[in-house]
């Protein structure tokens, strides 16, 4: 793996492919800045080492052309407030304006690129487009995990034109470092926590994962595929009858494999999808007309922090119920809970995907497990065992 160790950078301009895709207020002021802080650490790594910095990064989906809303103009104030330091707005990002700016820069300089998506080259990984982008800088640096399962112009094309000057800033290198530890040197028990709405977006990582893991631990609405699949009753709850006979081939592959699966043997279930609806206590299997489940259970609760408790390698990807609603929060909670704790007595533990990161988030415990992934789909293309273009093109170049 090529990281920032392998290269000089005095004297050197990198251009830094960063993902700085933040959301905004009202006003145009950055709201969670995440992302951002998280590219620190590659930046000052180039500045400190007499480099100057070129940073380029897509911002929302706009249609066509220049949109003033996904500026990454509004970024300026709020980055230069992180760096402690001046950064400077090019404008552009493929014309003479910005080439007048990137052409004069000097060390422990900073200058941020206008939207790469206001050129719609950018998503079809345009050759022309990579090429003329690679003119801002002398080294490549790819510290944009979060964009990583993308073929852009800016992820996976350009290093072809830095003739091996090209590498992983930081963010990638963990990241990177965090799911190969997971996937191919795991210390057992492996436990995966797969939760979330629905089987169908979870049937490949799944299949993936079974020839690594111990224990399988299924919560959230897929579960109720699993358990409809089962024979079971399962009311009103999310169900996703095309997917029943995965669910059933994932149980009997299971089997074949040694690998336990737990599936919630008891469900907080609700007469209404609000956070104010009617909730009661029932086995997962005998669920009635009318009624979904919307958590775990306490029985299934402690099954789960036991097993996750008792493993020395742990994944999580979904949450439990619907914790955005705090009546049916338990369960995630919970589990999160017993992740720190296993964490705590020497597991290693990679929260990934949106809304388990928004739970460990929720509950203020992300200095408390091993890594937290910045990249959703990226990390869950990682697990499926996918090849990612932009890790692909600094690996191949």
């Amino acid at each position: 793996m090529k990281t920032l160790t392998d290269f000089s950078f005095k004297g050197k301009r990198a251009l830094i492919r960063v993902d700085f895709n933040v959301p905004f207020n009202a006003n145009k002021e950055v709201t969670d800045a995440t992302r951002m802080e998280a590219a620190l650490p590659t930046v000052n790594y180039i500045l400190e080492n007499g480099g100057s910095v070129v940073l380029m990064s897509h911002l929302g989906r706009p249609s066509d052309g220049y949109e003033a809303d996904f500026s990454l103009s509004h970024i300026v104030p709020k980055l230069s407030e992180l760096l402690g330091r001046e950064v400077e707005f090019a404008g552009d990002c493929i014309g003479d304006k910005a080439f007048s700016v990137t052409n004069r820069l000097s060390a422990g300089k900073i200058v941020l690129l206008e939207n790469l998506r206001f050129y719609n080259e950018e998503k079809k990984g345009n050759s022309s487009f990579a090429e003329k982008l690679s003119g801002h800088g002398d080294i490549y640096v790819n510290d944009a995990f979060g964009t990583a399962h993308r073929a852009h112009a800016s992820t996976s094309i350009i290093a072809g034109f830095f003739e091996g000057n090209s590498c992983f800033g930081k963010l990638m290198q963990s990241e990177l470092d965090s799911i190969r530890r997971v996937m191919k040197n795991s210390a057992k028990p492996f436990t995966a926590i797969i939760g979330g709405a629905k089987v169908s977006s979870k049937i490949s990582i799944i299949q993936n994962l079974m020839d690594k893991l111990d224990n399988l631990i299924i919560g959230g609405g897929m579960s109720y595929t699993f358990i409809k699949a089962m024979g079971g009753k399962v009311g009103n709850s999310l169900v996703e009858d095309d997917y029943l006979e995965e669910a059933k081939a994932i149980l009997d592959v299971a089997e074949e494999k040694g690998v336990r699966i737990l599936i919630p043997e008891d469900s907080m279930i609700a007469d209404d999808f609000k956070n104010n609806a009617k909730r009661k206590i029932v086995d997962s299997s005998e669920i009635q007309e009318g009624w979904m489940g919307l958590d775990i259970g306490p029985k299934a609760t402690e099954q789960y922090s036991k097993c996750i408790e008792e493993s020395k390698t742990i994944l999580w990807n979904g949450p439990m119920g619907v914790f955005e609603m705090d009546n049916f929060q338990s369960g995630t909670k919970k589990i999160a809970y017993s992740v720190v704790s296993a964490t705590e007595r020497g597991a290693y533990s990679l929260v990934g995907g949106g809304d388990s990161v928004a739970a460990i988030n929720k509950y203020e415990l992300k200095e408390h497990v091993s890594y937290v992934s910045t990249g959703g789909g990226a990390l869950l293309e990682l697990i499926e065992g996918k090849e990612l273009p932009g890790v692909a093109a600094i690996e191949n170049h």
